[in-house]
């Protein structure tokens, strides 16, 4: 296809720019803050760019594009309505990415690309876990999902494939970042895995179709993780592990870090070990989570309740209308809400952190909670 200024979308222009080599975030942003759009790239910044230093190979792209590269991207889209495109000019990109150093000037979504907003805790760990990390990650997934939060993961064996089963296990949402173009799977193995993930999540790429798995695409990829995320929780790792690079850049972008500690004869919790003897939060239950975070959780719809007068829409899941509807204003003990519930004391517990949180709910004495209004 011979692609001209007056047929080519602005989407094209985008897709062209991406594909240019010798173009990376930070550059592409560069490019967008002195021309405004990618199509005036096109048709000023050869003349204008040519003695900036660039490589000869940016300029000679930038001066003929190779279109068919773009209609590969193109038609990926065109194939599912579950496929989106979105760049940094769209309403939909995810505002906390916005905030991260660099964020990706395309994002490709398989699934559904309002998931991005939600509120996010990245988790991350060692491909190669204990069994005891392996089901922490599943069981904290699970758990918070069940709370409000969507958990964020990189598709990798070990602890991300753990979270992101726990979090479809307990009916929440999942969102995968993958280091490959979004047309394949990496590992091939978690193919029934990311088929989930997309059918109620979302799967994302910086790369463009037809990416291969490269090595230096996977800490790339990290920052994406961080930058979604209100937070980022670190299961286990080697001290020179790349869930620790994650860790860090969620610290840079004044994310939270939480991290949960190991035996001392285990060398995959000595990174998170050091993550806390440098400030992360040590994490021995969810709730020590939902403390920090449970204020930006929100989630979907179930009753009204009265407070100083007026009416307040709530928003639950399944599980936390679940848990409200079975108390009432007479304090109830999480012992009793969890034989009513038949819901775990981990959950039901989190489930009354996040009401409490939400002004609905409130403790008393003895561990008792308690509706608050009429």
């Amino acid at each position: 296809m011979i692609e001209t200024p007056a047929t080519r979308s602005p989407l094209s222009d985008w897709l062209a720019l991406l594909h240019c080599p010798g173009i990376g975030a930070k550059r592409f942003a560069e490019l967008l803050l002195r021309y405004g759009e990618p199509a005036a790239v096109f048709s000023y910044g050869v003349r204008e760019l040519a003695g900036s230093g660039l490589p000869r190979a940016t300029l000679e792209w930038l001066g003929d594009p190779d279109w068919q590269v773009v209609d590969k991207d193109l038609v990926w889209l065109a194939a599912s309505d579950r496929h989106h495109i979105i760049t940094l000019a769209d309403a939909a990109y995810p505002a906390l990415l916005l905030e991260a150093a660099d964020p990706p000037p395309l994002l490709f979504v398989n699934g559904d690309p309002a998931v991005l907003n939600l509120p996010q805790l990245g988790v991350v760990g060692s491909r190669n876990p204990s069994a005891g990390g392996e089901e922490n990650a599943r069981h904290f997934a699970r758990s918070l999902a069940q709370a409000g939060l969507a958990i964020t993961s990189g598709l990798a064996l070990g602890i991300d494939a753990a979270a992101h089963e726990g979090a479809l296990a307990g009916g929440g949402v999942t969102i995968a970042v993958t280091g490959t173009g979004l047309d394949r799977v990496y590992p091939a193995r978690h193919r029934e895995l990311a088929h989930q993930i997309a059918a109620t999540g979302a799967l994302i790429s910086e790369f463009p179709i037809g990416t291969p798995p490269l090595a230096d695409h996977f800490p790339r990829r990290n920052r994406i993780i961080s930058g979604l995320s209100l937070g980022t929780l670190v299961v286990e790792a080697a001290p020179r592990s790349g869930s620790l690079i994650t860790a860090r850049l969620a610290a840079e972008q004044g994310r939270e870090v939480f991290a949960i500690p190991g035996s001392i004869h285990n060398p995959l919790a000595r990174g998170c070990h050091a993550l806390i003897r440098q400030g992360a939060k040590l994490v021995e239950t969810v709730e020590d989570i939902l403390e920090e975070l449970g204020s930006h959780i929100s989630s979907g719809l179930v009753s009204s309740h009265v407070d100083g007068g007026q009416v307040a829409t709530l928003v639950l899941d399944a599980d936390q209308q679940q848990v409200f509807e079975n108390m009432g204003h007479d304090p109830i003990s999480v012992d009793a809400l969890v034989e009513r519930t038949h819901l775990t004391t981990e959950v039901v517990s989190a489930i009354l952190l996040v009401l409490e949180l939400q002004g609905v709910v409130s403790s008393a004495a003895g561990g008792r909670y308690s509706r608050i209004g009429k």
